[in-house]
Formats: C-alpha cells, sequence, structure tokens
C-alpha cells in the first residue's frame, strides 16, 4: 500500500451513505494523532463557555477525577467509533452518554455547541498540523457522523452541513467565551491531568507549549498569559514539523484507536462499556434533572 492509497479508497465511496466507515478510516488510520489531540482540544475549548465550565467543576468529575473522566470520555466516544452506531456496544455507549447528560440542566445550545466542535475543530487542526489536509469527502463524511450521534443523543436542529456547524462554533464562542473562576478550575486541572502524562520534570514545558497552541480568545477567556511570540511559533512549527515528518512513513496498516492511546490509564485489567461514566442522582447534589426527549438509541431498545 502507497502513502495516498487509502485516500484514493475513500474518494470512491459516498461521504453520506458511508460516513461512519470514513470517518473510521481517516480517524484510526490516516490520523489517529492528531484526532486524538483535536478532540482534547474540542472539549476544552467548552470550558471557556461559562455554563459548561460552572458545570463540570460542580460535579467534581473534572478538578477530582480528571483521568477517569478523560477515560470514560474517550473510550465511550471511541466504542461508537470502531464498532459503527448499530452495535450494541455502541448503543450501550451512547445511552450511558445520555443517561449522563440528561441528569444535568444542559441547554440544546450548549449540546448544539459541544457537538460543533467535534466536527469543526479537528479538521481546522488537522489541515494546519496534519501531514495532509482532509479531504472534502472526509469532511462530509466527519459532519454526516456526528450528524448521526447528535441525533442519536436526542440533539434538536442539528446542522446540516460543515459550513453551518464552523458558523455556529464561532458565533457562539464570540457570544459566549467569557471569564469565569469555576471555569478556570476545570482548565487548570485539565492542564494539570495533561502533564501528568509525562515525567514530572517536564510539566512546566509542556504546559507552556499547550498554552502556545491555544487562540487568542481561548487564552483571554481562561485569563492565561499568553507564551512570547518565539515560544509560540517554535511550538507549532514543531507540531508542523512532526506532521511532514508522519507524511514520510509508509501508511499505517493495523488501524489506532484511542483505547490504544498512552494516556489511557484508569483500566488496566479492561473494561465494560456498561460500567463506563458517573451515575449522578438527577435532582441530587446539584443535578437538576432535564428531559430532553428520547434518544432514537434508547428508542431503539
Amino acid at each position: 500500500m502507497k502513502r495516498f492509497d487509502r485516500l484514493e479508497r475513500i474518494r470512491r465511496m459516498d461521504p453520506v451513505k458511508d460516513a461512519a466507515e470514513i470517518y473510521r478510516l481517516s480517524a484510526a488510520f490516516e490520523f489517529p494523532w492528531d484526532y486524538t489531540r483535536a478532540l482534547e482540544l474540542a472539549l476544552y475549548r467548552t470550558y471557556a463557555v461559562p455554563g459548561i465550565g460552572r458545570l463540570l467543576a460542580e460535579t467534581a468529575e473534572l478538578t477530582d477525577r480528571s483521568q477517569k473522566r478523560y477515560d470514560d470520555t474517550v473510550l465511550l466516544l471511541d466504542t461508537v467509533l470502531e464498532h459503527g452506531f448499530a452495535a450494541g456496544e455502541s448503543r450501550t455507549a451512547i445511552r450511558r452518554i445520555n443517561q449522563m447528560h440528561r441528569s444535568y440542566d444542559i441547554s440544546d445550545d450548549d449540546m448544539r455547541y459541544v457537538l460543533a466542535t467535534f466536527v469543526v475543530v479537528p479538521r481546522r487542526w488537522i489541515d494546519t498540523y496534519g501531514w495532509r489536509r482532509l479531504s472534502r469527502h472526509e469532511v462530509v463524511a466527519t459532519t454526516e457522523y456526528y450528524r448521526t450521534l447528535g441525533r442519536h443523543m436526542g440533539i434538536p436542529d442539528i446542522p446540516g452541513t460543515y459550513e453551518e456547524f464552523a458558523s455556529l462554533l464561532d458565533a457562539y464562542e464570540h457570544a459566549h467565551f467569557a471569564w469565569d473562576e469555576r471555569s478556570r478550575q476545570v482548565s487548570d486541572a485539565t492542564l494539570d491531568l495533561m502533564a501528568s502524562w509525562y515525567p514530572r520534570p517536564l510539566a512546566p514545558l509542556l504546559r507552556t507549549a499547550t498554552l502556545a497552541l491555544l487562540d487568542e480568545p481561548l487564552l483571554r477567556a481562561f485569563r492565561y498569559e499568553a507564551p512570547g511570540a518565539a515560544t509560540t511559533s517554535l511550538v507549532r512549527r514543531a507540531v508542523r514539523t512532526r506532521g511532514r515528518l508522519v507524511r514520510l512513513l509508509p501508511p499505517r496498516r493495523s488501524p489506532h484507536f484511542a483505547r490504544q492511546n498512552r494516556e489511557v490509564k484508569g483500566y488496566p485489567n479492561g473494561y465494560q462499556v456498561a460500567g463506563l461514566g458517573t451515575r449522578p442522582v438527577p435532582g441530587m447534589g446539584g443535578c437538576p434533572v432535564r428531559h430532553r426527549g428520547t434518544s432514537a438509541a434508547e428508542a431503539a431498545e
């Protein structure tokens, strides 16, 4: 297999009908490292919306149990990617996601915004730092994949195209990014978690490198001091160089799923999908219930 053979295979597929398979080829074969980093950044961006950041702080999942929350989120999403929407394990994963979300007062607008980060942030990351840009087939397929996930989650009024998702994301961040002390606590805990994956002496360097990859609105919302221009340029050039080096490597012959990442540390003896995530009690401990309606996944049970 040559470097661009898989891309040619993707271009021969239907980006809507074959959306799940195209997304799996892109995320698990072509760009597994980039998708991991981009989806981390996608979720991290949501903390700068005070309503989301405060809720996460109140649950203490990302401040007191950061590694478990990271692992559970990664593994639940990874299950759907690996097995497809129709598989039993994927239905279980989506049901767990919905059970957790329904226990909190989360607005439809916030849910649509979070979904938009999954669509838009990876495309922008890969086009900037990946070994090649995403093809139009991949962009359309990724959009359709997350539209399907959003329907399973019962999210109404889902954007129909990538461009609509991008417009939603940019407008929502412009209107809602703001300073909030609790959101900053969640952000700090997340940066500490990322640093904990590497030898302790590297923690300050890794924090600076992470901040260098953030855009100015995100830094301003959390009130982080931006690294110097030279540091920012160096870090971003280094990540771009990684992409150029990957381009020279032979194509991946076996898929790499997020459950194989070294950052997932909480289940050394394996896990059951049904056991992932939290089980908050609706209406208890700052968890007001909000009925979002029945998702497609649950209706099929």
